[in-house]
């Protein structure tokens, strides 16, 4: 999927009950996409796919959950058209009597619904959404200390607290988390159905976005850093970068620089702060998390494909570098990449809690 256009808008509802930290953290990873794996690799002029944009009723600042304030952008009334609405939650005891507090909130989503928007929950925030009638017919998920009064006020929606992520409704329209912190994988479909699914890996691979305890190398980027500005060098590591599996691929770019080997070797290491038998292994490694990821090739084959004739070699120095076997990166990381490519083409289930 090619970049959007324009970056795509996102209004984050800020009211009373809503949750500072959950709000900003949406505002930073949705932010980020875009921007900062370009930025930590060197490209220039990287900028953001989105525009998120906090709203209140009145434009004016909400004191949150816990007190802290809440700066709105703009409100219901001149809110700038978006694709997405999101409550990131609600932070109220379950079966709390609700009564007309939020009629308005509920009021502008369907507005915004009926006129082609997206709306997404996470957590309680489901509360709101429910309120929208929107849900009825459908399977949805939020908090699972949410789901008996939710059953109870909105019978008509099948409630699955064991979801982690359930979207719905015509065009895939409404889209829900479930408990804690998997509003993280909300956040992640949002940017991979509007900006890809490799955006969204990236996203999360920067930002360590998962659940379990996979050591953080196994998300890091081997390929750190630009283009050298050496034009020596750069051109050695754009040959490189098509070349990467080719044998003795440093002898050619030693060849190909016209350098003595030592003179080759020392501004190599000077541009790229490695060796260029290093900069070959981190662009043959990356190549095999991305087949690793995508597909069920065994692990010998995508050896041979990136360049290493030794598979045993190649399973050490990937185990060495990224701390996880080969086998053991495809079993984390393929379902997530998976997920996210279901998502980039609008599937209705992305993931389970």
């Amino acid at each position: 999927m090619p970049p959007p256009q324009r970056p795509v808008t996102v209004a984050l509802l800020a009211a009373p009950e809503v949750s500072a930290a959950t709000l900003y953290g949406f505002y930073d990873a949705l932010y980020s996409a875009g921007r900062d794996w370009q930025m930590l690799h060197g490209e220039a002029a990287p900028r953001s796919l989105f525009q998120p944009i906090i709203v209140s009723r009145d434009g004016a600042s909400v004191a949150g959950a816990n007190g802290v304030r809440i700066d709105a952008q703009a409100g219901f009334a001149n809110c700038p058209p978006c694709e997405v609405a999101c409550i990131t939650d609600l932070a109220v005891p379950p079966g709390t009597d609700l009564g007309d507090r939020y009629d308005a909130e509920v009021a502008w989503l369907r507005d915004l619904h009926a006129r082609g928007a997206m709306l997404a929950s996470a957590c309680s925030g489901a509360l709101l959404l429910a309120r929208t009638g929107l849900l009825d017919g459908l399977d949805a998920t939020t908090h699972w200390a949410y789901c008996d009064a939710l059953r109870r006020d909105h019978p008509r929606t099948r409630w699955h607290p064991e979801r982690g992520l359930v979207g719905g409704g015509a065009g895939q329209r409404l889209v829900m988390a479930g408990s804690g912190a998997v509003w993280h994988q909300l956040v992640l479909f949002l940017i991979a159905r509007f900006a890809g699914a490799q955006e969204a890996m990236r996203v999360a691979r920067i930002n360590l976005l998962d659940l379990n305890t996979t050591s953080p190398i196994a998300y890091a980027s081997l390929t750190q850093g630009g283009t050298a500005s050496d034009p020596v060098i750069a051109q050695c590591q754009q040959w490189a970068a098509l070349n990467y599996h080719a044998e003795t691929p440093v002898t050619r770019m030693v060849e190909l620089s016209g350098l003595p080997e030592r003179s080759f070797k020392r501004r190599f290491v000077q541009a790229t702060g490695m060796t260029p038998l290093e900069y070959v292994h981190t662009l043959r490694l990356e190549e095999a998390k991305q087949m690793l990821e995508a597909g069920d090739a065994p692990v010998e084959a995508i050896a041979f494909e990136v360049g290493y004739q030794d598979a045993s070699f190649f399973g050490r120095l990937f185990r060495r570098k990224v701390a996880l076997t080969p086998a053991q990166y495809r079993k984390r990381f393929k379902p997530l990449a998976q997920r996210l490519r279901d998502s980039e083409t609008g599937a209705s289930e992305v993931g389970q809690a």
